[in-house]
């Protein structure tokens, strides 16, 4: 194996965005709900250490929750290498 390919690379899903001012996350506790910007419909937004790569779509298969994705991200011109 190449060293590259044993790289770890910490991988997220965000479902939304949802803002608030501090004193109300502070009261926050078990159940209770924040409301995103998004809808079930909505593609959902990939990141490879924090940075977005890609949007795909939310699939249960089974007991499994997966992402297909749909659409690779242009790496922004600073972070590619030349």
């Amino acid at each position: 194996m190449s060293t590259i390919e044993s790289v770890s690379v910490a991988l997220a899903v965000q479902l939304g965005c949802a803002t608030m001012p501090v004193h109300q996350l502070l009261r926050m506790g078990r159940g209770a709900v924040i409301a995103l910007d998004s809808r079930e419909s909505d593609d959902v937004v990939l990141l490879a250490n924090n940075v977005p790569i890609a949007e795909g779509q939310v699939l249960v298969q089974g007991e499994k929750i997966t992402v297909s994705i749909t659409r690779m991200l242009p790496l922004a011109s600073d972070r590619r290498r030349t």
